[in-house]
């Protein structure tokens, strides 16, 4: 992973609040705002293992009867106990060794109450959850919790807390301490390996200075050893049968009769004197039993010397300098902060991914696995992250291949929160599964944003930037604590590429899920159109909407996979309709390269050429005329009797700028300057009159009062069928050929788009008038070359063959 997470480091921070934006996703704003990120929050963070979703969702607080060790009332208790223990530490030798002929009545009860919260925190300790020191996991079941106990530390603690005092006057009846007692007692030092966990977590604990905790350990620990041994050495003496040869009797012959602060001061100095080996003066050895002792306490001072010195040297070198490289990171970090006057927000960016890097490094999880063999390595990712993978909008349906392959290249990370994961009009590098937290949506405008949703366990990220070669319209900002899946946009892309049925699902999935969020602008878009159908079933009808957004890169994708470059709208607009509209020249490139047709004509008679003009997209215009001029001839006449019939005075200019011979014939073999006299449009004739247009015979052999009565006569169909045009009839496009043939022979595929008729005679009828030749005797055939003799079998968008007599 790119952060290497462990939740052994559990008490790096503490005293700290929990996360409520996580725990409470439900709750209001405010809340949201008075729960977010803080350094003191990361100690209480306990990570959820890769691929899982829900993990940690209450971690933090204390459930039922179980009791969170990160429990803040917890912790208190703690704190607490830390006191307790050294309160007996100290207590219990002082008592031992300078008042064991008096006992202390206060004490004794003292001593009494500790050990009965001492005996209440065994108890407590069997509803306490722990972390497995091998999952690094939080454990929460009762009776795993109670085994743990039993078989570990549960005998130790019973005996370290037994009243020994009040055990020894019941069997003796005397209130002052026996040896064996005294013995029994010295399981009290048990306690001490709580101090000890306090400190450790201390030394983790950025508000505190690090070397300061460290040499108030190893402080305590020289003053503990100083005053035990000190106690020791005078019990020695007081319980020394001859008196005045011992240490302190050679000095104070009545030494037991002098104050109890002199008698600890002298005992306090000799330890002091022998442990730093400066000398004794008058408190040395006098018996035999004393000279023994001094010379394992020096034995154990050359140990406990080592041990100071190692300490320091390791505080300065080696030992620390994780932790110093860490806590001058993060001072360095504030400072830059600081001098820099950047926002609070970034500085709690800065500081938490920092800390969270810390707390994880011991546990580099990713490239533990990725030295594993492939086999291995695939298994582990199939374990962890296929079930999270498999619910994915964008992978449903997907071949397990397909899957595995895929979860087989994406890498486990856990990212603080509110830090930018991929930020607005950033360029798509990664696409993000997201396993456990949240992720808002956060529209940038200037210094203003806006949060526009939030994805959750099973959404992902970054998919529209990747399949659409754009950047992405917007930040994507973790809300809390979150597992994320990263993988390569370049993996997704040759990955989905691999096996064509699943490239195909993988773009209808992506074409269905942000229709329906509008996320493309496809609802906008379809608005326009006029049209708010459901998706067509072979999702071929979602290149309109693609070519509507201008998205090349995803368009090109759907026709490499196979769809239909020639579907039609209701209103029988094709992509390149779309597209040469609304000038998208590279949208246009990509259906031209993948065959479009270009000459196919929408309900209103209008091709894209037309589209292109009228829209004064001429760069888009130039590349269509080149290459419909090279299959029909006639494209020119066409366009400017186009012109004229609709006495489109600026398209008309548009097109004899652009180099087009005012004279070109139409198919039926009328000029623009016929077309404009024959519907009475004076400016529009005048207008090509002016520009050259060759108006000798007009009124003779090309233009007599037949041919004028006859484009009367189609202008008035054509207005009976704009009447018409509101009426919901299937469209079919005509073509000439059998189907067979002309694919074999490479026949351009182009035809007319008409309006289904009521019958085969008519619709022969048409096609012989549209086409160009008797149809009378035609075959109707599909595309298949199986022959139709029902009007009823003919579907919308069908494409439809008339085959001449001698074929």
């Amino acid at each position: 992973m790119e952060l290497k997470f462990t939740a052994s480091n559990s008490h790096l921070f503490s005293d700290m609040k929990h996360w409520r934006s996580h725990q409470h996703p439900e709750k209001g704003k405010g809340e949201d705002d008075a729960s977010s990120l803080s350094l003191s929050n990361l100690s209480k963070l306990i990570l959820p293992p890769l691929g899982v979703a829900s993990y940690n969702q209450n971690h933090i607080s204390s459930s039922g009867w179980i009791i969170s060790p990160m429990d803040s009332r917890y912790r208190c208790w703690e704190s607490f106990m830390v006191l307790l223990v050294a309160y007996s530490s100290w207590v219990y030798p002082f008592e031992v060794a300078f008042l064991n002929s008096s006992p202390n009545r206060d004490l004794y009860i003292a001593d009494n109450i500790v050990d009965l919260f001492f005996a209440v925190d065994i108890v407590l300790t069997f509803f306490v959850a722990f972390i497995d020191q091998r999952t690094q996991l939080l454990v929460r079941e009762p009776r795993k919790i109670a085994t743990r106990y039993l078989s570990t530390w549960f005998l130790m603690d019973v005996a370290s807390t037994l009243p020994y005092e009040a055990i020894g006057y019941l069997v003796t009846g005397k209130p002052n301490l026996s040896i064996s007692c005294s013995l029994l007692g010295l399981l009290r030092f048990w306690r001490i390996r709580r101090v000890k966990h306090l400190f450790t977590r201390l030394e983790k604990d950025i508000r505190f200075s690090y070397f300061w905790v460290r040499c108030l350990r190893l402080l305590s620990v020289t003053l503990l050893l100083v005053h035990c041994a000190g106690c020791l050495y005078y019990l020695l003496a007081d319980r020394y049968p001859h008196q005045g040869k011992t240490w302190i009797g050679a000095v104070i012959p009545n030494f037991r009769e002098t104050s109890l602060s002199v008698r600890y001061i002298s005992a306090i100095y000799w330890s002091i004197t022998t442990m730093t080996t400066v000398g004794y003066g008058d408190l040395h050895a006098v018996n035999t039993m004393e000279m023994i002792f001094i010379i394992f306490y020096m034995l154990f001072n050359l140990g406990l010397t080592a041990y100071l010195i190692g300490n320091m040297t390791n505080l300065v070198v080696e030992g620390t300098r994780r932790t110093m490289e860490f806590r001058n990171s993060i001072q360095a970090a504030s400072n830059f902060v600081c001098r820099n006057r950047l926002p609070a927000r970034l500085k709690e960016q800065i500081l938490a991914y920092m800390c969270l890097k810390f707390k994880a490094e011991n546990l580099n999880q990713q490239h533990l696995i990725e030295q594993l063999p492939k086999s291995i390595y695939k298994s582990i990712c199939q374990h962890l992250f296929l079930p999270s993978v498999e619910k994915v909008y964008l992978f449903k349906g997907v071949s397990p291949e397909i899957l595995l392959l895929l979860v087989s290249k994406m890498k486990a990370e856990y990212i603080p929160p509110r830090e930018d994961v991929i930020m607005q009009n950033e360029s798509p590098d990664d696409v993000y599964v997201i396993i456990s937290g949240e992720v808002e949506i956060v529209d940038s405008e200037m210094e203003r944003e806006s949060v526009l949703g939030t994805l959750r366990s099973g959404d992902i990220f970054g998919e529209v930037g990747a399949l659409c070669c754009r950047p992405h319209s917007f930040t994507f900002r973790t809300k809390s604590l979150s597992q994320l899946l990263r993988l390569k946009t370049t993996s997704l892309i040759e990955t989905i590429q691999t096996k064509q049925h699943d490239n195909v699902t993988m773009l209808k999935n992506f074409l269905q899920h942000h229709k329906k969020l509008n996320d493309l602008n496809f609802g906008e878009q379809l608005a326009e159109g006029g049209e708010e159908e459901e998706s067509d079933p072979n999702m071929a009808s979602n290149l309109l909407t693609v070519a509507s957004a201008g998205n090349a890169a995803l368009l090109d994708e759907l026709l490499k996979a196979k769809l239909d470059p020639d579907i039609v709208d209701s209103n029988g607009r094709t992509p390149l309709h779309v597209a040469a509209s609304k000038g998208f020249e590279e949208c246009v490139l990509i259906l031209l390269k993948h065959g479009c047709n270009i000459h196919v004509r929408d309900v209103n008679g209008n091709t894209a050429l037309w589209e292109a003009i009228t829209s004064k997209n001429h760069a888009i215009f130039r590349i269509l005329y080149h290459f419909a001029a090279i299959s029909d001839p006639h494209v020119a006449g066409d366009l400017l009797c186009a012109a004229a019939r609709q006495n489109n005075l600026e398209v008309m200019k548009d097109l004899l700028k652009l180099g087009l011979n005012i004279d070109t014939k139409d198919h039926k073999g009328f000029t623009a300057v016929q077309v404009a006299m024959a519907e009475n449009h004076m400016d529009m004739v005048n207008l090509l009159v002016m520009s050259g247009s060759d108006v000798i015979g007009l009124n003779t052999c090309e233009f007599s009062s037949s041919t004028f009565d006859e484009m009367m006569l189609e202008r008035e169909a054509r207005n009976r069928t704009n009447v018409q045009a509101g009426e919901k009839r299937a469209r079919v496009s005509i073509f000439r050929g059998h189907p067979l043939e002309r694919r074999g022979l490479g026949f351009a595929e182009y035809g007319k788009l008409i309006m289904l008729p009521s019958s085969l005679d008519e619709l022969k009828k048409i096609a012989g008038g549209k086409l160009g030749f008797d149809a009378s005797g035609a075959m109707v055939t599909d595309e298949t070359g199986a022959e139709i003799d029902s009007i009823e079998v003919i579907r919308d968008n069908d494409k439809i063959y008339l085959v001449e007599e001698d074929n």
